[in-house]
C-alpha cells in the first residue's frame, strides 16, 4: 500500500523559504497572494495490512523524515 506524508513547519517557525518565493512572486506582479508555505511530500509504499503500514509510516515520519521541534506532519493511505 502506498501512504502520503506532508512536513510542514509549525505556524510559529518562520518559513525563510515561502517567504522568498511570496516576495519573488509579488515582484512579478502577483500582489493578490497572501502568503506561501513550503512543504515536503514523501510517499511510502509498505507491504503488509493497513493498521500496521500506518503505524509504521508514521513512526517512520515522527522519527526520521520530519524534524519535530520545528515541524508537523501528516499520513493518510492513498
Amino acid at each position: 500500500m502506498k501512504y502520503e506524508v506532508i512536513v510542514e513547519l509549525k505556524d510559529e517557525v518562520l518559513d525563510t523559504q515561502g517567504r522568498a518565493i511570496q516576495q519573488t512572486l509579488h515582484r512579478l506582479g502577483h500582489e493578490a497572494l497572501g502568503s506561501v508555505k513550503v512543504s515536503k511530500r514523501f510517499v511510502l509504499e509498505v507491504s503488509g495490512d493497513e493498521a500496521q503500514g500506518l503505524a509504521l509510516v508514521q513512526k517512520l515520519a515522527a522519527e526520521h523524515l520530519a524534524n519535530t521541534v520545528a515541524e508537523t506532519f501528516s499520513c493518510r493511505k492513498l
